[in-house]
């Protein structure tokens, strides 16, 4: 049993969709020539059955009982050879599948954790899913067709050498016959790649009307907006729909040339050998042969219509998978190195002290946003991490070092103690802790299996309020060396944002802690706090100090009320 995925998907080729599917193949190689072996045997077995026959029906003619054994038993070891190349060929084929489309779905899930928050601004959530729904079947299918598309080329080849040997006019006649089916089928590709372009690109768009409703249901329901985007997502469908069946109608026109045009040439071969038969240019035995031949091309040709349509599918497929692989991170790393101290954005002039716990409170909370997006190198900016800028920093370095938790943030499904505990290693009581800390231990205790509860998909069964202290949570137990909380407490009650704002404190004794917020209970319990106006320090202080002293503090944290 051989082991998928591999561990190193390798380097992937992006120059263009051909040679990222070159690239694939090239990857499996062994396999795919093994498996075009398989196939081409399966198929050259078959072509030889119709002139194996054909010899014993011309033995029963002559009553040669002799000659009669010797070719039926010639055509049943093709028969069981038949059998062991197709079991080969079939295993071979979904061997090399898989390969290719897990091959690219490491590649794409690996690059797509890697952009983080880049990809969802440069790509519709409806065009990643559709990656993930169908263009990886493609290139899987690129890959698997193109075993019995090379072993049906050799069989036709075979077949006509065969016939050309035993009638040079139904040779020739097979010869350009095939090519001829293979051109007039050709014209119906383009247009049906069109109309499943199309259909792909409004499924695309429907997958991401989806999940804005989905993502926005309690506020659409909120506002009694609930069927306005119902009736929307409907007639969307309706789009998507007719868009289906206007592919399956040239699809179906397509399946229909497959069958009629090898019938006639069924035909033709078989009433121009009738009279080859019936002059006595040629024996029974041989007439037999040529209808099967006949009726045998059919499998080829319709394998090189299919291969024709499943690489061009996986051309375009690789195509959009090109798109995500070549997508940069918005932020880039360096090769440097800093043990840590001051965490300081220059634009605004914000500095976190080592071990404070600091609070920025801004006139507008995007301000707030912006400079926690700085300092988490999420955005560009002149921040310096103790002696160094934290641009020269490998990414991956401040990613595990300096943590922005936002609301923005997801709960993913799974069980609810994987999902708190991202990094592993935590035990029970330092989970518990961090649930205490961000008042989150009564969510627990409500859930039958408690911490091994599973969670939907972004925790949708918890309420806004629940998922922003889970998130909490979540981040407390990272533990992070610095820690930066943007509105943690937006969405809950005044009781629970007191306790949390005291055992937050507490929780981060010692650490490098900053809460973006306007709260002023979360506010009297910092250290420190920083008002910040027009993206720039205006005042600092204690929240008290600033109550006294800056009326544009005071101003904001008190909504204007005295």
């Amino acid at each position: 049993m051989r082991s998928l995925p591999e561990a190193d998907p390798g380097v992937p080729d992006l120059r263009s969709p051909l040679r990222y599917l070159w690239w694939n193949a090239r990857r499996q190689m062994p396999q795919l020539l093994a498996g075009i072996g398989f196939a081409t045997l399966w198929w050259l077995v078959q072509a030889l059955m119709p002139a194996v026959l054909g010899k014993g029906i011309e033995a029963v003619t002559a009553k040669d009982t002799r000659a009669l054994l010797m070719w039926a038993s010639i055509l049943l070891g093709l028969g069981l050879l038949q059998a062991f190349t197709g079991i080969m060929r079939h295993r071979m084929a979904v061997y090399n599948w898989l390969a290719a489309a897990y091959r690219t779905v490491q590649l794409t899930s690996g690059h797509a954790a890697r952009l983080g928050a880049t990809l969802p601004k440069r790509l519709s959530t409806g065009e990643v899913v559709s990656v993930g729904n169908s263009d990886i079947a493609h290139i899987g299918s690129s890959m698997d067709i193109l075993l019995r598309g090379v072993g049906s080329v050799v069989a036709v080849v075979t077949v006509t050498v065969i016939l050309i040997s035993t009638s040079l006019p139904l040779g020739l006649l097979v010869l350009f016959g095939v090519p001829l089916m293979a051109v007039a089928v050709g014209p119906l590709l383009r247009p049906m790649h069109k109309r499943q372009r199309v259909q792909r690109e409004l499924s695309g768009e429907l997958s991401t009307r989806a999940a804005d409703i989905v993502a926005g249901l309690r506020v659409l329901r909120g506002i009694g907006g609930e069927q306005v985007f119902a009736e929307r997502y409907r007639a969307e469908s309706q789009r998507v729909r007719h868009a289906g069946v206007r592919v399956a109608g040239i699809e179906s026109v397509l399946e229909g040339a497959q069958i009629v045009l090898p019938g006639l040439l069924i035909a033709l071969v078989t009433g121009i050998g009738a009279t080859f038969a019936v002059a006595g240019e040629i024996p029974t035995g041989q007439l037999v042969a040529f209808y099967l031949y006949a009726v045998f091309l059919i499998g080829p040709m319709r394998t090189f219509t299919e291969a024709a349509d499943k690489i061009t599918k996986g051309h375009v497929a690789a195509g959009r998978v090109i798109r995500i692989l070549s997508i940069e991170p918005e932020m880039t790393g360096g090769t440097g190195s800093s043990e840590g101290g001051v965490l300081r954005d220059s634009y605004s002039g914000v500095t976190l002290q080592p071990g404070s716990l600091t609070a920025v409170a801004a006139s507008t909370p995007d301000d707030a946003a912006a400079i926690a997006d700085r300092l988490g190198r999420y955005a560009e900016g002149d921040v310096t991490f103790g002696a160094v800028e934290l641009r020269t920093l490998p990414i991956d370095q401040v990613r595990s070092r300096i943590l922005v938790a936002d609301n923005g943030a997801r709960l993913f499904n799974g069980r609810l103690r994987d999902e708190l505990d991202v990094r592993g290693g935590a035990d029970d009581d330092e989970v518990r802790a961090a649930l205490h800390a961000a008042c989150a231990t009564d969510i627990v205790d409500a859930l039958p299996e408690g911490l091994d509860a599973e969670v939907a998909e972004a925790g949708r069964e918890f309420s806004g309020g629940q998922q922003q202290r889970l998130r909490l949570a979540r981040a407390l137990l990272s533990d992070p060396e610095v820690l930066i909380l943007v509105e943690p407490t937006s969405a809950v009650d005044a009781h629970s944002e007191a306790r949390i704002a005291d055992r937050l404190a507490k929780a981060r004794a010692g650490r490098t802690t900053m809460i973006c917020t306007t709260s002023p209970l979360v506010l009297d319990r910092a250290e420190h706090v920083i008002y910040v106006e027009d993206g720039r320090v205006l005042a600092e202080g204690t929240h008290r100090q600033l109550l006294d002293t800056s009326p544009q503090y005071a101003a904001t944290v008190t909504r204007g009320e005295d």
